[in-house]
């Protein structure tokens, strides 16, 4: 399976990265790396994520990792990551969701 990353997610990355930052280079950078060594297991595992509650659709999953759903969507040879979203953020509210990107 080939694994691509969208621009929203990887701007989430980066946001991210520089929230922690904030307090600590070290465990910034460690907790994104983090972030992706999970992402990077989906190649083995592409349905290990759950459906989406708030997505109709079947191919859109999302791996817990922490406080944060990263949202992706499962094709038939690859997988893209379309965000990395803090679980606190309410997706039923946002008028344009991650997965209409494509």
């Amino acid at each position: 399976m080939k694994l691509e990353w969208t621009e929203p997610a990887l701007s989430d990355l980066e946001s991210i990265r520089d929230y922690i930052k904030k307090d600590s280079e070290y465990y910034a950078n460690r907790f994104v790396e983090r972030i992706i060594e999970a992402v990077e297991s989906l190649k083995k595992f592409p349905e290990m994520g759950r459906r989406v509650p708030e997505a109709e659709e079947k191919d859109i999953r999302e791996l817990l990792f922490h406080n944060y759903r990263i949202i992706y969507r499962v094709g038939t040879d690859s997988i893209l990551i379309l965000t990395v979203i803090h679980g606190a953020r309410d997706l039923t509210r946002k008028g344009h969701k991650p997965w209409d990107v494509i």
